[in-house]
């Protein structure tokens, strides 16, 4: 779940958080390429426990990069992902854990996140094949030659979706992976590994935390998880892609700066203060909602609303959220403090806008001279004679007085004195549930939130996620149908079809203010849960066996190497027979809980089925450091708190702060070089026992270091 432009904002404001990694490169000998032993220490020089990977940010580039030629088929494809795996757990090294999360069926909020996605990139697929086709067709008249067009078979990336055909090999081929690298890998061979494929219902960094969440509730020692980015502007392209750390315990520090409150009429509570911000910024951008207008990361929507809320936290005298439950009254008040700023912040976004332009024109289109077919402000103008369709007009103007009214009347054909209309768009701004969407393609304003204190009460308890081939049906467009049985693809393009309009081959593109189509809004029809299934009912018996293996739901899968001391405790179970779940002894898999269910296609006798912990259903996880965590030492010294504005800068190469800090001209410049103390020894010797044991401790176990892992890419703009 990306958030646009946050990263850039986060590393911006807290530089010391980035540090550099530091990668072991493979050799060659003779023309041999000698592989990497990942059982030495990392040369990052220090020790992680556990690694989890958001496979989608793995599995996009790999089967169609941007920056180098596409793969030619599914092996090649198949072989990149390995390869791709293999370098994060080369620079990382865990030693106890990797959990792989593959996207599973999402939320219906977030499928309509994805079916717009989807629907888009089919439009423009479209658009792209005729433009080419027109230009073909122009230069013939004209006189010109063309060689024959090579026809080749377009990959199309909407496969990499929970129920085609590829997800489910991807879910095989990485199983086959697993074993090899837990037979033949030194790194590995210690290590548990969990596989929670597209099968598993719920997004990748959603089902990480939900593990990572339920192991806490059995009071496992403290994680500390740092993360890799995939996206880093203003840098040089480099042969090869790199890698970052984000340390998130550097990032705490920045926050206990920012949010400490002085004079308050109760005890600071930063952890309850770290849970509010997370919960503001869910304002500026998810992938549930769209973000309220006058909210934007770029013009300092965070640095606002942390000013606001300190002010409310002082007013109210508490917090916003608790473990997990919002105090609605207190968030009402912060809205309506934006709320009362949006006419100026409209109003500033109209100045800023027209002053870029004014620079742009000065300072590069000016002094050059104006060239054919350009106006005043830099920009191409559409010719009188053109066939291209004139950019539309804003007809909202909320730099202008009057912009709720023209608002609400252009967005949602109602007038802005309907009140309960707009407290219809603010009652369903949000609910806790598989089945819920915000059924508007456009967000209510800051100061519309009123009266919310009892406004979301009523939630529906005990929804079911989508089956994946359901799910197929209410994202993909029809030109993606191949991926689904026939007579379910028939439902997207016959004409008799009772959800035929669910469907269509056009729509339009509202930019909403921005200037670029894919920032706009895809006005697409809302899928209507009830009259879907109703038409799926009757194609249900065509699914063959195959097929309706693919649309059951999954779990997630543990591996462990034969060297792992559960593995035994695993071929026990295989030898027994077990039908009922085993829970996992803790002792034998690093404190990690949870219950075994014997697979029934394992690919060795060391593959099982794997069940977090199971709590009852108003369990509350309590957001604490837990008991007797040791938190890492602290990093940034009083300097480095204003270094932020003070330019650019190249961020610390590996964790060691007294490494000689070498070879970093190409690194990316963005933040202030600092220092930090992390553990250099390498990995404890009972890593590579085969009998190992947890030891056993009278003191409580130290603040364990994991890492989210992300690709980190170069790009020039």
């Amino acid at each position: 779940m990306g958030v646009p432009a946050f990263f850039r904002w986060l590393s911006r404001k807290y530089p010391s958080i980035i540090v550099n990694c530091v990668e072991e490169k493979s050799k060659e000998c003779n023309g041999v390429r000698i592989p990497i032993d990942t059982s030495k220490p990392n040369p990052n020089e220090v020790e992680f426990d556990n690694l989890y990977l958001d496979m989608n940010g793995i599995i996009h580039p790999c089967t169609h990069p941007e920056d180098k030629p596409a793969p030619k088929n599914e092996d090649e494809m198949m072989v990149a992902i390995f390869e791709y795996i293999d370098r994060l757990f080369n620079i990382v090294r865990p030693r106890r854990v990797l959990y792989m999360a593959i996207d599973g069926v999402a939320p219906r909020a977030k499928m309509n996140q994805q079916r717009s996605r989807r629907f888009r990139a089919s439009k423009e697929a479209v658009e792209l094949a005729d433009e080419k086709q027109r230009m073909r067709e122009d230069i013939f008249q004209r006189g010109g030659y063309l060689p024959p067009e090579e026809i080749k078979e377009r990959f199309d990336s909407n496969c990499i979706t929970p129920g085609t055909e590829f997800m489910d090999n991807l879910a095989k081929c990485l199983r086959y992976y697993i074993a090899d690298r837990l037979t033949n890998d030194p790194g590995w061979r210690n290590i548990t590994v969990f596989l929670s494929d597209a099968s598993v219902p719920g997004e990748g960094e959603h089902k990480i935390m939900d593990f990572i969440r339920r192991q806490r509730g059995k009071l496992l020692p403290e994680c500390y998880i740092c993360r890799l980015h995939d996206e880093f502007a203003d840098t040089i392209p480099t042969s090869e892609q790199e890698f970052i750390f984000l340390r998130l315990s550097v990032l705490r520090e920045y926050l206990e700066r920012e949010l400490t409150m002085a004079s308050l009429p109760f005890p600071f509570n930063f952890e309850r203060s770290v849970d509010d911000w997370v919960f503001m910024c869910f304002f500026v951008g998810n992938d549930f909602l769209p973000h309220l207008p006058s909210l934007e990361i770029r013009e300092g929507a965070i640095d606002r609303l942390v000013s606001i809320y300190k002010d409310v936290v002082h007013k109210t005298g508490g917090y916003l959220t608790e473990n997990g439950f919002v105090n609605l009254e207190r968030v009402e008040l912060i809205m309506q403090a934006v709320g009362v700023a949006e006419d100026n912040i409209f109003k500033k976004r109209k100045d800023d806008e027209a002053r870029y332009f004014s620079v742009l024109w000065n300072n590069f289109i000016a002094p050059a001279g104006p060239s054919d077919g350009m106006d005043n402000r830099g920009l191409k103008r559409k010719a009188e004679d053109s066939d291209s369709e004139p950019e539309p007009e804003d007809n909202v103007r909320l730099w202008e007085d009057g912009w709720k009214q023209r608002y609400y009347k252009n967005k949602f054909d109602v007038d802005e004195t309907d009140e309960e209309f707009r407290k219809k768009v603010v009652k369903s701004y949000g609910c806790a549930s598989w089945k819920w969407y915000f059924p508007f393609h456009y967000a209510p304003f800051a100061s519309d939130f009123k009266d919310i204190k009892d406004m979301f009460k009523d939630f529906e308890k005990g929804t079911m996620p989508f089956k994946p081939l359901e799910q197929l049906m209410g994202v993909f467009p029809a030109a993606s149908g191949n991926f689904l049985p026939t007579t379910w693809r028939a439902l997207m393009t016959d004409p008799d079809s009772s959800i035929i309009d669910f469907y269509p081959d056009d729509f339009a593109i509202d930019l909403n203010g921005k200037k670029y189509a894919w920032q706009g809004v895809a006005l697409l029809p809302f899928v209507d849960e009830r009259r879907l299934r109703a038409a799926l009912t009757k194609v249900y018996p065509d699914l063959t066996t195959e097929e309706g293996r693919r649309n059951s739901l999954g779990s997630d899968v543990v591996f462990v190497g034969k060297s792992h001391p559960l593995c035994d405790f695993i071929i026990e179970l295989y030898r027994s027979e077990s039908c009922e779940g085993t829970e996992i002894p803790p002792e034998l898999c690093h404190g990690i809980q949870g219950t075994l269910n014997l697979d029934e296609e394992p690919i060795l006798p060391d593959k099982i089925k794997f069940k977090d912990p199971q709590f009852e259903e108003r369990h509350v996880f309590k957001a604490v450091v837990l008991p007797g965590a040791k938190m890492p030492n602290k990093v940034l010294k009083p300097g480095d708190w204003h270094r932020s504005n003070s330019g650019p800068w190249k961020p610390q190469l590996g964790f060691n702060p007294n490494r000689q800090q070498v070879g970093q001209h190409n690194q990316p410049r963005i933040g202030q070089h600092v220092g930090g103390q992390y553990s250099n020894a390498p990995p404890p010797s009972v890593y590579h026992q085969g009998n190992y044991r947890p030891p056993l401790r009278k003191d409580p176990p130290p603040f364990q270091r994991e890492y989210h892992i992300l690709p980190f890419r170069r790009v020039t703009i």
